[in-house]
Parts: C-alpha cells; sequence; structure tokens
C-alpha cells in the first residue's frame, strides 16, 4: 500500500491466492542399503582413468571457494563486473550478499534460476538512486533507480522494517517476482516474500511494485526525500512499466538493509538451503 499527502492508495493485490513453492520430496537412501564391496566397484568404475588421486580430489573439494559463485555456479552464473557495479553506485559487499542469497535460492530449488536480479540498498538515502536491476546472463546493468520505502519505515533515511501486518513499513531479504495486474496504482507487479519472519506476508500484506508519481527527484529537491508507500518498493511512473515488464515472472528482488537480526538468520545468507 502507499500513500501521497492526506490521500491514500491501495497496493491490492486483489486477494490472489498465494503462490506455494512445493518442497521436494526426499527419496530413500539407495547407497545406506547397497555392500560395501559393490559400493567401491560402483565408485571405482566412476572415476575415469587418467584422474587425479582421491586425495588430490579431497583437497581440491575441501578448499574455500575463491570467487562468490563457484559454490553454486549450476544455479547462478552472474557475469556482473564488480568494478562497473561499483562505479553505479553498488556497494560491493551489497552485490556480494545479493548474488549469495539469490546463488543459495536457486541452488535449493526454492526458486528457478532467476533472469534478473533486482538490488535495492535501503541503507542510502531516498533521494539517491537505490536500486539497480542486472541481467544475469550477460551482468548488463538495466535500470539504477529512485525506490520508495514505507511511511513507518523512515523520513529520508530507512531506520525501521517489518513483515507485521497494517505496519506501513518496508520488509527486507529475497524476493521473488511473480505475475502482473492493473489495480488502483496501475500496473503492479505481484511479489513473493522467501525469507521467514522477515518479508513472507508480502502477498497478505499486498506489496507490489508500482509506479507512483511521489517517486520524483523534484519531490525529493522540494520536501528533502521522496514520497513513501505504505511498504511497496514504488517507482518512477515514467519507467515503472519498464522495470515492470524486464524483471516479471521469476526475476528477484534482494532489500538490504544492515539489519543484524536479519542479516544472521536469513536461510539465504547461511547454509544455502537449509530449509526453515
Amino acid at each position: 500500500m502507499s500513500s501521497l499527502g492526506g490521500g491514500s492508495f491501495i497496493c491490492e493485490n486483489e486477494n490472489s491466492p498465494t503462490a506455494e513453492n512445493p518442497r521436494r520430496a526426499g527419496g530413500s537412501n539407495l547407497l545406506s542399503r547397497i555392500a560395501p564391496a559393490v559400493l567401491a566397484v560402483c565408485l571405482a568404475a566412476a572415476v575415469p582413468v587418467g584422474s587425479a588421486p582421491a586425495t588430490s580430489v579431497d583437497r581440491d573439494v575441501s578448499k574455500p571457494a575463491k570467487t562468490l559463485n563457484a559454490v553454486h555456479e549450476k544455479a547462478v552464473r552472474p557475469t556482473i563486473d564488480a568494478e562497473k557495479a561499483a562505479a553505479a553506485g553498488v556497494a560491493p559487499e551489497v552485490l556480494e550478499l545479493a548474488l549469495t542469497a539469490t546463488s543459495c535460492a536457486a541452488a535449493s530449488g526454492t526458486i528457478e534460476t532467476p533472469p534478473t536480479l533486482t538490488l535495492i540498498d535501503y541503507s542510502r538515502p531516498s533521494v539517491e538512486p537505490r536500486l539497480w536491476v542486472f541481467d544475469l546472463s550477460t551482468g548488463e546493468l538495466l535500470f539504477k533507480e529512485l525506490v520508495a520505502h514505507g511511511r513507518n519505515t523512515g523520513e529520508n533515511l530507512a531506520t525501521r522494517f517489518s513483515n507485521e501486518m497494517d505496519s506501513r513499513q518496508t520488509s527486507l531479504g529475497l524476493f521473488v517476482t511473480d505475475d502482473t495486474y492493473v489495480g488502483s496504482n496501475g500496473y503492479s507487479l505481484r511479489l513473493d516474500g522467501l525469507d521467514v519472519g522477515f518479508n513472507d506476508r508480502a502477498r497478505s500484506r499486498a506489496i507490489v511494485m508500482h509506479g507512483a508519481p511521489y517517486v520524483d527527484p523534484h519531490v525529493a529537491k522540494s520536501q528533502g526525500r521522496i514520497g513513501r508507500s505504505w511498504g511497496c518498493p514504488a517507482l518512477r511512473t515514467a519507467v515503472a512499466t519498464k522495470v515492470i515488464d524486464r524483471i516479471r515472472g521469476g526475476g528477484v528482488i534482494f532489500s538490504y538493509y544492515p539489519d543484524q537480526e536479519w542479516l544472521k538468520s536469513s536461510r539465504f545468507l547461511h547454509g544455502c538451503g537449509a530449509t526453515s
């Protein structure tokens, strides 16, 4: 939901049911029923003749990943140039967290490999561009934009975040985009929150992406901040449709703030796929 001045705009989701991500059922442990001798033969046959000794393989596997995406390269293989991203205003540590969370979500099967990453850094003031959209297949920076936070999250600086109903605050964590609809705020994009306890009520709270006239640099100049929503990541009306159409249907949104509770407990930042 969002508001402007004394009036209000409702970020509705038109009571659509929340999409569910059924967990993959675990199969029986076949290897535990194979006789040790047979298992040894199977493993030996699986190793090519020219392979390195087992000790070398074990040593290589135990090495910590040298690059961020080596751990989950099959899930997400972004080619984002960190230096170019930094030049565009993206904090390197925030980009690393965003890619870590995205890789974990994809590797665990929580989401399909996403085509785009939308990174929002709510530690930055609202008068500065703090939303970036990257194409994960090419690494290209597609958009760099202003984005609103919730009216109870703060003034120019965001300081408070919530997953609670009627809080009118922004939520942190990893989201996946779904479908679009036309509601009271015009063309809007439904979001599903993936971080349990931090943003998983996004659907029931009607947290969606949409355009809003109060997200405007002229508003920022006149009042020292852009307008605030009721928790929705609202964009400039001039670009909202373009952004929504580019990230809809499976892109991820990573909403960041150095909130220690979230940073320490998000399953996408720790464990890479552990279920909650």
